[in-house]
Protein backbone atom coordinates (compact mmCIF):
# COMPACT_ATOMS: atom_id res chain seq x y z
CA UNK A 1 0.00 0.00 0.00
CA UNK A 2 1.28 3.63 -0.73
CA UNK A 3 1.55 6.05 1.71
CA UNK A 4 2.25 9.62 0.75
CA UNK A 5 3.73 11.20 3.44
CA UNK A 6 2.55 14.01 6.03
CA UNK A 7 -0.56 13.89 3.11
CA UNK A 8 -3.37 16.20 5.59
CA UNK A 9 -0.75 18.72 6.49
CA UNK A 10 1.03 19.04 3.00
CA UNK A 11 -3.01 19.83 1.40
CA UNK A 12 -3.49 22.29 4.65
CA UNK A 13 -0.28 24.15 3.95
CA UNK A 14 -0.55 24.03 0.38
CA UNK A 15 -4.62 25.28 1.06
CA UNK A 16 -5.41 23.61 -2.58
CA UNK A 17 -7.92 26.07 -4.68
CA UNK A 18 -10.54 24.34 -6.57
CA UNK A 19 -9.37 26.42 -9.89
CA UNK A 20 -5.55 26.42 -8.95
CA UNK A 21 -2.52 25.48 -10.75
CA UNK A 22 -0.22 23.41 -8.88
CA UNK A 23 2.89 21.50 -9.77
CA UNK A 24 4.09 18.50 -8.08
CA UNK A 25 7.82 18.29 -8.54
CA UNK A 26 8.04 14.86 -7.28
CA UNK A 27 5.05 12.61 -8.40
CA UNK A 28 6.34 9.53 -7.26
CA UNK A 29 3.38 7.03 -7.40
CA UNK A 30 0.91 9.41 -7.25
CA UNK A 31 -0.13 10.00 -3.83
CA UNK A 32 0.19 14.29 -3.48
CA UNK A 33 -1.04 14.76 -6.99
CA UNK A 34 -4.02 13.00 -6.75
CA UNK A 35 -4.84 14.29 -3.24
CA UNK A 36 -4.68 17.44 -5.16
CA UNK A 37 -6.23 16.63 -8.05
CA UNK A 38 -9.60 15.12 -5.87
CA UNK A 39 -9.58 18.73 -4.60
CA UNK A 40 -9.90 20.20 -7.80
CA UNK A 41 -12.39 21.28 -10.26
CA UNK A 42 -11.40 23.47 -13.19
CA UNK A 43 -7.89 23.36 -11.61
CA UNK A 44 -4.80 21.69 -13.13
CA UNK A 45 -1.66 19.71 -11.42
CA UNK A 46 1.91 19.85 -13.54
CA UNK A 47 3.18 16.40 -11.64
CA UNK A 48 7.23 15.80 -12.60
CA UNK A 49 9.28 13.09 -11.95
CA UNK A 50 13.05 11.83 -13.56
CA UNK A 51 11.82 8.12 -13.03
CA UNK A 52 9.29 7.47 -15.99
CA UNK A 53 8.63 4.13 -14.33
CA UNK A 54 6.94 5.90 -11.24
CA UNK A 55 5.68 8.52 -13.97
CA UNK A 56 3.10 4.94 -15.50
CA UNK A 57 2.12 4.14 -11.68
CA UNK A 58 1.59 7.47 -10.64
CA UNK A 59 -1.25 7.40 -14.04
CA UNK A 60 -2.65 3.94 -12.77
CA UNK A 61 -2.70 5.16 -9.50
CA UNK A 62 -4.75 8.62 -10.19
CA UNK A 63 -6.87 7.03 -13.52
CA UNK A 64 -9.95 8.78 -11.60
CA UNK A 65 -8.75 12.19 -12.08
CA UNK A 66 -6.95 12.20 -15.03
CA UNK A 67 -8.26 14.93 -16.50
CA UNK A 68 -6.90 17.55 -13.82
CA UNK A 69 -3.16 15.99 -14.06
CA UNK A 70 -0.67 16.45 -16.54
CA UNK A 71 2.60 14.22 -15.92
CA UNK A 72 5.71 15.16 -17.63
CA UNK A 73 9.42 13.43 -17.64
CA UNK A 74 11.65 15.88 -16.08
CA UNK A 75 13.86 17.08 -13.41
CA UNK A 76 14.03 19.99 -11.12
CA UNK A 77 16.67 21.81 -13.13
CA UNK A 78 14.05 21.49 -15.85
CA UNK A 79 10.85 22.87 -14.36
CA UNK A 80 11.25 26.30 -15.07
CA UNK A 81 11.28 24.77 -18.89
CA UNK A 82 8.17 22.64 -18.37
CA UNK A 83 6.05 25.14 -17.21
CA UNK A 84 7.07 27.69 -19.65
CA UNK A 85 6.86 25.57 -22.95
CA UNK A 86 2.95 25.04 -21.82
CA UNK A 87 1.83 28.40 -21.25
CA UNK A 88 1.59 28.02 -17.50
CA UNK A 89 2.72 30.98 -15.34
CA UNK A 90 3.91 31.33 -11.73
CA UNK A 91 1.60 28.04 -10.14
CA UNK A 92 -0.76 28.29 -7.35
CA UNK A 93 1.11 25.98 -5.22
CA UNK A 94 4.21 23.68 -5.40
CA UNK A 95 5.23 20.29 -3.64
CA UNK A 96 8.25 18.36 -3.10
CA UNK A 97 8.67 15.03 -1.39
CA UNK A 98 12.47 14.41 -1.30
CA UNK A 99 12.37 11.05 -0.06
CA UNK A 100 12.94 8.01 -2.32
CA UNK A 101 10.11 5.95 -3.30
CA UNK A 102 9.85 2.19 -1.65
CA UNK A 103 9.71 0.90 -4.93
CA UNK A 104 12.55 2.08 -6.10
CA UNK A 105 14.19 0.92 -2.95
CA UNK A 106 12.29 -2.75 -2.96
CA UNK A 107 13.36 -3.38 -6.82
CA UNK A 108 16.41 -4.88 -6.92
CA UNK A 109 17.45 -4.32 -10.64
CA UNK A 110 17.49 -0.24 -9.89
CA UNK A 111 20.32 -1.14 -7.38
CA UNK A 112 19.42 1.33 -5.05
CA UNK A 113 19.45 -0.79 -1.81
CA UNK A 114 21.82 -3.94 -0.47
CA UNK A 115 18.97 -5.70 0.54
CA UNK A 116 18.90 -7.89 -2.53
CA UNK A 117 21.16 -8.26 -4.88
CA UNK A 118 21.37 -6.39 -8.01
CA UNK A 119 23.61 -3.89 -10.20
CA UNK A 120 24.89 -1.26 -8.91
CA UNK A 121 22.67 1.20 -10.93
CA UNK A 122 20.72 3.56 -8.63
CA UNK A 123 19.87 5.80 -11.70
CA UNK A 124 16.29 7.38 -10.87
CA UNK A 125 15.93 8.32 -14.63
CA UNK A 126 17.73 5.18 -16.51
CA UNK A 127 17.90 7.31 -19.46
CA UNK A 128 21.02 9.17 -18.29
CA UNK A 129 24.30 7.54 -18.84
CA UNK A 130 26.14 7.24 -15.41
CA UNK A 131 25.33 4.96 -13.28
CA UNK A 132 26.55 4.05 -9.31
CA UNK A 133 28.82 2.10 -10.57
CA UNK A 134 30.74 3.74 -12.72
CA UNK A 135 31.33 6.42 -10.04
CA UNK A 136 32.45 2.81 -7.27
CA UNK A 137 34.62 1.62 -10.13
CA UNK A 138 36.50 4.49 -12.17
CA UNK A 139 36.70 7.14 -9.56
CA UNK A 140 40.04 7.95 -7.46
CA UNK A 141 40.63 6.39 -4.13
CA UNK A 142 40.39 10.24 -2.57
CA UNK A 143 37.70 11.15 -4.85
CA UNK A 144 35.60 8.26 -3.47
CA UNK A 145 36.49 9.05 -0.15
CA UNK A 146 35.64 13.05 0.01
CA UNK A 147 32.48 11.91 -1.63
CA UNK A 148 30.98 9.54 1.17
CA UNK A 149 31.91 12.14 3.58
CA UNK A 150 30.34 14.79 2.10
CA UNK A 151 27.31 13.34 0.58
CA UNK A 152 26.81 10.50 3.41
CA UNK A 153 28.59 12.14 6.49
CA UNK A 154 30.41 8.42 6.56
CA UNK A 155 33.02 9.26 9.16
CA UNK A 156 35.02 6.02 7.83
CA UNK A 157 35.11 7.28 4.81
CA UNK A 158 38.78 6.61 3.59
CA UNK A 159 39.04 2.70 5.31
CA UNK A 160 35.57 2.46 2.95
CA UNK A 161 37.23 3.69 -0.37
CA UNK A 162 40.32 2.06 0.34
CA UNK A 163 38.79 -1.27 0.33
CA UNK A 164 36.59 -0.82 -2.51
CA UNK A 165 39.50 0.13 -4.73
CA UNK A 166 41.01 -2.98 -3.82
CA UNK A 167 38.23 -5.11 -4.41
CA UNK A 168 37.96 -3.32 -7.49
CA UNK A 169 35.70 -4.41 -9.90
CA UNK A 170 32.39 -3.91 -7.84
CA UNK A 171 29.93 -6.70 -9.18
CA UNK A 172 26.46 -5.99 -7.46
CA UNK A 173 24.84 -4.40 -4.66
CA UNK A 174 25.74 -7.53 -2.39
CA UNK A 175 29.14 -7.43 -2.90
CA UNK A 176 29.80 -3.76 -2.46
CA UNK A 177 27.75 -4.50 0.67
CA UNK A 178 29.90 -7.10 1.69
CA UNK A 179 32.91 -5.05 0.93
CA UNK A 180 31.83 -2.15 3.09
CA UNK A 181 30.80 -4.81 6.10
CA UNK A 182 34.52 -6.11 5.65
CA UNK A 183 35.96 -2.91 6.19
CA UNK A 184 34.21 -1.71 8.57
CA UNK A 185 32.22 -4.12 10.86
CA UNK A 186 28.59 -3.76 12.35
CA UNK A 187 28.65 -2.46 15.72
CA UNK A 188 24.73 -1.12 16.18
CA UNK A 189 21.61 -2.41 14.13
CA UNK A 190 22.13 0.06 11.21
CA UNK A 191 24.11 -1.62 8.72
CA UNK A 192 27.61 -0.11 8.09
CA UNK A 193 26.70 0.62 3.92
CA UNK A 194 23.66 2.04 5.04
CA UNK A 195 25.49 5.69 4.92
CA UNK A 196 27.76 4.95 1.55
CA UNK A 197 24.84 3.60 -0.37
CA UNK A 198 23.07 6.79 0.37
CA UNK A 199 26.23 8.84 -0.69
CA UNK A 200 26.52 6.80 -3.91
CA UNK A 201 22.96 7.56 -4.50
CA UNK A 202 23.12 11.38 -4.29
CA UNK A 203 25.88 11.40 -6.25
CA UNK A 204 24.67 9.15 -9.36
CA UNK A 205 21.31 11.77 -9.68
CA UNK A 206 23.14 14.77 -8.87
CA UNK A 207 20.70 15.19 -6.15
CA UNK A 208 22.00 17.88 -3.96
CA UNK A 209 22.60 20.01 -7.68
CA UNK A 210 19.29 19.17 -8.33
CA UNK A 211 17.94 20.90 -4.98
CA UNK A 212 19.87 23.66 -5.66
CA UNK A 213 18.31 24.48 -9.09
CA UNK A 214 14.75 23.64 -8.09
CA UNK A 215 15.15 25.97 -4.41
CA UNK A 216 16.70 28.72 -6.69
CA UNK A 217 13.54 28.95 -8.77
CA UNK A 218 11.12 28.73 -6.08
CA UNK A 219 10.51 32.37 -7.08
CA UNK A 220 10.16 32.25 -10.96
CA UNK A 221 7.90 28.89 -10.30
CA UNK A 222 5.28 30.13 -7.49
CA UNK A 223 3.32 33.33 -7.78
CA UNK A 224 2.82 35.89 -4.57
CA UNK A 225 0.25 34.51 -2.49
CA UNK A 226 0.82 30.54 -3.93
CA UNK A 227 2.31 28.15 -1.63
CA UNK A 228 5.51 26.08 -1.43
CA UNK A 229 5.40 22.72 0.63
CA UNK A 230 9.29 20.59 0.50
CA UNK A 231 9.03 17.32 3.14
CA UNK A 232 13.04 16.12 3.30
CA UNK A 233 14.44 13.06 5.04
CA UNK A 234 18.17 13.68 5.58
CA UNK A 235 19.59 16.15 7.43
CA UNK A 236 21.67 17.56 4.43
CA UNK A 237 18.52 18.37 2.57
CA UNK A 238 16.91 19.64 5.32
CA UNK A 239 19.27 22.03 6.45
CA UNK A 240 19.10 23.01 2.47
CA UNK A 241 15.73 24.06 2.18
CA UNK A 242 16.09 25.71 6.01
CA UNK A 243 18.78 28.12 4.51
CA UNK A 244 17.14 29.19 1.22
CA UNK A 245 13.57 29.52 3.15
CA UNK A 246 14.97 32.14 5.59
CA UNK A 247 16.83 33.64 2.94
CA UNK A 248 13.27 33.97 1.20
CA UNK A 249 11.79 34.92 4.46
CA UNK A 250 15.40 37.67 4.88
CA UNK A 251 14.66 39.27 1.59
CA UNK A 252 10.86 39.53 2.20
CA UNK A 253 10.38 37.18 -0.63
CA UNK A 254 7.97 34.66 1.44
CA UNK A 255 6.56 34.69 5.00
CA UNK A 256 7.13 31.56 7.25
CA UNK A 257 4.30 29.36 7.28
CA UNK A 258 6.06 27.00 9.79
CA UNK A 259 7.90 28.19 12.24
CA UNK A 260 9.39 24.46 13.22
CA UNK A 261 9.58 21.48 11.13
CA UNK A 262 6.17 19.48 10.93
CA UNK A 263 6.72 15.89 11.97
CA UNK A 264 4.31 12.91 11.31
CA UNK A 265 2.50 12.21 14.20
CA UNK A 266 2.39 9.30 16.10
CA UNK A 267 0.08 7.70 14.07
CA UNK A 268 0.91 8.08 10.90
CA UNK A 269 4.58 6.64 11.84
CA UNK A 270 2.54 3.20 13.19
CA UNK A 271 1.21 2.52 9.72
CA UNK A 272 4.24 3.94 8.10
CA UNK A 273 7.51 3.72 9.73
CA UNK A 274 9.70 5.21 7.13
CA UNK A 275 8.17 7.99 7.57
CA UNK A 276 9.44 8.73 10.88
CA UNK A 277 12.51 10.51 9.17
CA UNK A 278 9.98 13.46 7.21
CA UNK A 279 10.43 17.21 8.36
CA UNK A 280 7.71 19.55 6.39
CA UNK A 281 8.55 23.03 5.77
CA UNK A 282 5.71 25.49 4.43
CA UNK A 283 6.22 29.25 2.97
CA UNK A 284 3.74 31.43 1.30
CA UNK A 285 5.54 33.40 -1.60
CA UNK A 286 4.59 37.59 -1.45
Amino acid sequence: MHYPVLLDESLEYLAVRPDGIYVDVTAGLGGHTGAIARRLTTGKVVSCDRDSESLETAKENTADVAARIEFVHASFEDLPRVLRERGIGPADGLIADLGVSRVQLTSAERGFSFMASGPVDMRMDRTQETTAADIVNYSAERELADLLYQLGEERRSRRIAKAIVRARPIRSTSHLAEVIERAVPRTGPIHPATQSFMALRLATNREQEQLDALLDAIPELVKPGGRVVVISFMSLEDRKVKQSFQDLVRFERATSLTKHVVRPSEREVQENPPSRSAKLRALEMR
